[in-house]
């Protein structure tokens, strides 16, 4: 517990710092997992600093990237979508599953993400692979929390490690 406080006071001075106007010393990314028993879904959500996540992007698909833009929602959308899509996978139940793109938001110097994977009765495992930032940053670190009722399984994640699962 003292680890998680650690390390999110260290996200908030990396906050601060952004604020301040200068780079954040801390690459880091948080993923939720939450399964939702009554919808039968997977909920998940990823958070990454914004000046990052435009970086890799426009590293990687070179085009114009700009995710608080309204204009460009769509077309950020589909960056966003790939982008995620090839750097976090999902197994249950040591199956693989599909993801659904659901969109994303800014929140002050954060971009959050949205997926969903629909159709999942009952959960005993959760196998995450986390590469998010993983071709900007060779300190990248990720947080995962997975979550099932009120039983929450957390890890941190340090590059080149990837993977992580929760057994519930």
């Amino acid at each position: 517990m003292h680890r998680l406080k650690y390390i999110l006071l260290l996200l908030c001075c990396a906050c601060c710092s952004v604020n301040a106007g200068m780079k954040h010393p801390l690459h880091v990314s948080t993923t939720e997992i939450n399964f939702n028993a009554r919808d039968k879904t997977l909920e998940i959500s990823c958070r990454i600093f914004s000046d990052d996540f435009e970086a890799i992007l426009v590293k990687l698909y070179k085009q114009k990237t700009d995710l608080s833009n309204a204009n460009m929602k769509t077309a950020m959308d589909e960056l966003v979508k790939k982008y995620l899509l090839s750097h976090l996978q999902l197994k249950a139940n040591g199956k693989a599953v599909a993801m659904n793109y659901i969109g994303f938001e800014i929140d002050h110097e954060a971009t959050n993400i949205y997926l969903e994977v629909e159709k999942m009765p009952a959960v005993k495992s959760v196998e995450v692979n986390d590469t998010i930032l993983y071709d900007m940053f060779d300190d990248q670190m990720s947080i995962v929390h997975v979550v099932k009722a009120s039983t929450r399984k957390s890890t941190k994640i340090l590059y080149p490690e990837k993977k992580f699962t929760a057994n519930f």
